[in-house]
Parts: C-alpha cells; sequence; structure tokens
C-alpha cells in the first residue's frame, strides 16, 4: 500500500534547533560556491537504476570554497580544441558508414543541445546520425513544434512512447517514493537509447552532449567516454525503477516484463559483446548552452518557449515536458535548489551573467509553485480505478490533487534545510543572505 504522506513534526524544523537532521545523507552545513551560485547540496548524477528512499545522496564536491563544476570550466580553458577536433574527426573517420547507413545515435528532444549535436556530426563530421527521442510525458505545444523542426531540418527520428498506463503508474510511484518525477523518464532517456543500438540497430557509436562533469559530477572530465557504470550493471539482482523493485512492480502492481524492459540497464556483458561506443561530444567540442541556442534558432527554427519558465528566468532550456516545472520544483524542496539556481550557476560559469545578478535572479524566482500545467499534471498521476482498475487501490489516496501533493513536498523537506514559522515555510541559508 502506499500510504499518504504522515503528519509532520513541526518541531524537527523550529530555528532553535542546533542540529537538525539532514535527509538523503546531506552535507550537514550548506556551502555556496564563491563563484557562481550552487551549493553542496547539490546531487550528481545518480545510478538511477539503485536508487531509492535509502539511497544516500553524493553531491558537488568543494576545495577551498569552489565548486567541482567550476573547477572544471577553468580546466576547459587549457584545452586545446583543434587537438580535440582531430581525436573527434579520426573517431568519426573509423566509423562512418560507406553506404549512407546509420553509424552513430544521438539521443535527444530537438532541444537546443541535441540539434546541436547532430546537425555537427551530419554537417560538419559527414556522419550519419539517426536520432532517438524518448517521449515527454505530457508535450509543450512549443516542444513538439521544436521536436518537428528538428525532424525537418534533416534528420532521421525514432520517437519512442512508453506504455503510457505503465509510464503514469512509474511516474505517481516515483513522486509518492522519492518525490522525483523525472525519475522514470531520465531512465528511459538515458537507457533506451543504448539498448536501441544494440538489439535493434547494431550501431557501434552513440553521442551525448556536455559531460556530467561541467555540472560538477566526479567523472574524468578528461575522457570522452560516459562511463560504463550509467547504463550497464553486472547482474541485474537489486534493479529499482521508480524507486520499486523491478520484482515487486511485476508481482504487486501488475506490470509486464515487456514493459518494463525499456526502462533496464544492458547487462555489462551484452554491451561488451556488441562494442558499443558511448561518448561525449561535449570533450571534443567546446560545448557552451547559450551558443548552442543561437546556432539551433539560427540553423534549426527552434523557438525558445512564449513564456519564461516557472521557477526561473529563462526560456530556451528544457522546455518540452509540462512536468519540468515539477521536476525543478521538487529539487528546489530536497536540496534546496531551483530552477534558477541550477540557470544561473551555468549562465555563471559560462560568462552570461555575473554571480551578482544570478543572486538576484534566484531571490526572485527560486521555489516558485508550478502551477501553470497543475491540472493537467495532477490528472495524469492520478491512479484511478477506471484507467487501472485493482491497482488503483494501493493506493491510500489514488486522486492526486494540490493538496496531497503539498503535504506529500512537505513531507520530503530536510529539517537541516528547512524552518517552518508562523504557517509558512523558509530556508534556514539562502544564497542571498550571505555577505
Amino acid at each position: 500500500m502506499i500510504y499518504k504522506p504522515k503528519k509532520i513534526d513541526y518541531k524537527n524544523y523550529s530555528s532553535k534547533i542546533n542540529n537538525p537532521k539532514a535527509f538523503y545523507g546531506l552535507e550537514k552545513k550548506v556551502e555556496f560556491c564563491s563563484i557562481c551560485t550552487i551549493s553542496n547540496q547539490r546531487p550528481v548524477s545518480e545510478l538511477e537504476f539503485k536508487h531509492n528512499v535509502k539511497t544516500k545522496k553524493k553531491t558537488v564536491k568543494f576545495e577551498k570554497n569552489i565548486c567541482s563544476a567550476c573547477r572544471v570550466i577553468k580546466e576547459k580553458k587549457k584545452i586545446d580544441w583543434s587537438l580535440r577536433k582531430k581525436e573527434l574527426q579520426d573517431l568519426c573517420d573509423k566509423y562512418r558508414s560507406k553506404n549512407g547507413q546509420p553509424d552513430c545515435i544521438v539521443p535527444g528532444s530537438g532541444g537546443k543541445d541535441s540539434f546541436y549535436a547532430s546537425y555537427m556530426l551530419k554537417y560538419e563530421f559527414g556522419m550519419n546520425p539517426i536520432t532517438v527521442t524518448w517521449a515527454p510525458h505530457i508535450y509543450t505545444s512549443w516542444g513538439w513544434k521544436n521536436f518537428q523542426s528538428w525532424i525537418h531540418s534533416g534528420f532521421d527520428n525514432y520517437l519512442f512512447t512508453p506504455n503510457g498506463r505503465t509510464h503514469r503508474l512509474l511516474t505517481r510511484l516515483a513522486v509518492d517514493k522519492i518525490l522525483h518525477p523525472f525519475q522514470p523518464f531520465i531512465m528511459g532517456q538515458n537507457l533506451f537509447p543504448i539498448r536501441l543500438a544494440a538489439r535493434n540497430f547494431n550501431i557501434k557509436l552513440v553521442f551525448y552532449g556536455d559531460t556530467n562533469a561541467e555540472f560538477g559530477n566526479p567523472d574524468n572530465f578528461n575522457n570522452s567516454k560516459k562511463p560504463l557504470k550509467y547504463y550497464t550493471k553486472k547482474n541485474m539482482n537489486n534493479v529499482f525503477i521508480a524507486g520499486t523493485r523491478y520484482e515487486e512492480l511485476i508481482k504487486k502492481f501488475k506490470i509486464s516484463r515487456q514493459d518494463l524492459e525499456s526502462y533496464l540497464p544492458l547487462s555489462e556483458k551484452e554491451f561488451v559483446k556488441n562494442k558499443i561506443q558511448v561518448h561525449y561530444l561535449g570533450y571534443y567540442l567546446p560545448w557552451h548552452p547559450q551558443k548552442c541556442f543561437y546556432f539551433a534558432v539560427e540553423k534549426g527554427n527552434f523557438e525558445p518557449s512564449p513564456e519564461r519558465n516557472v521557477g526561473t528566468y529563462s526560456k530556451y532550456s528544457s522546455i518540452d515536458d509540462k512536468m519540468d516545472d515539477f521536476h525543478f520544483y521538487t529539487t528546489f524542496i530536497k536540496f534546496g535548489i531551483g530552477r534558477a539556481t541550477h540557470d544561473s550557476a551555468q549562465e555563471i560559469r559560462n560568462g552570461e551573467i555575473d554571480r551578482e545578478e544570478g543572486v538576484s535572479l534566484i531571490k526572485k524566482y527560486d521555489g516558485e509553485y508550478p502551477s501553470r500545467f497543475s491540472k493537467e499534471v495532477f490528472d495524469y498521476l492520478t491512479i484511478d480505478k477506471k484507467n487501472f482498475g485493482s491497482i488503483s487501490k494501493e493506493f491510500e489516496k489514488p486522486i492526486f490533487d494540490k493538496n496531497y501533493f503539498d503535504k506529500l513536498v512537505d513531507s520530503f523537506r530536510s529539517p537541516h534545510l528547512w524552518v517552518f514559522s508562523n504557517g509558512k515555510w523558509r530556508l534556514r541559508k539562502k544564497i542571498s543572505n550571505i555577505k
């Protein structure tokens, strides 16, 4: 049974507590980068198929008040990009098909980054990419339009839409169990293209965009390959999807193995056997998100959102899914890091804005409530009897509404980050309060 959130003991969130508890294994002492706006509460990329409510988060590392992402940006300035470009040319020469058949896969949604990656590979390096898209939960109209523009600018595309009933159920479980509405989507987005390369297309080369190291991950920035651990597993024991054991999803929630297949990592043995290589294009080319945006506008008729994204000031990144607003709101709740923090930290590192402006934007937008698509999202997360039959009985509150969401959200607030006072929540430590 998926129970309703338990009643909160507000004493744990008093401003007078000297040593409040930290959830998720987060650092108890909140620290902000002296260059960008990110804090040491930002989790690094997880092995999502191991993620459950007991997972202890690994976070961005700080040295002398500087985050690992900012240190990577500093290292980028020392790179001889002409040599890196030559490495890419040699790699493409090795794998380029001689008969025009697809020779590499570019996963993406048709946003600025996937457009730039696919365009460069096809028109600058003579490759024959097939683009692969894991469909959003609920397309925005502008996201769908940009997706179509991407295809019609000269690319073959394989659009995979997972079983809608299964994906809704998994997303609801991910929200209830780990407050992570994007987790099943992330698993499909990251793992499905690799499975497709190995099992359907017999393609050996897969390209993602910018490296995880640029966001603070401990990955080696000077290695072009995405670490094997992110998309393979030595054995399939203890696999989790939506914070739920694989076997429990089958036995308790009646999801077939076939419908779960697309969310699973490859076995390490199968991956090695098929000789697949997964590379970051951002290792070879000087990746710059805003330049990717201007490039996609010029070459592919990419259009930004007609309105700023909820919780931030930007209009051109992560705009294709109506679930995006909820994803970034939940990161604000769990880690004290909202979408304006994510956006400003990246733009400060890339020289678009200065830190003072970033702090001001965070103060204005971070943590904004995701109300604009809430009705559609709440309907999507409702596990009603009509559509789900007896499975709806596994939820104490199958109907998902604002009242339920707000109570659920509050149950995931870590006491070391949050204070409850005079009927309102506030962060214990804000970057805007630091002199």
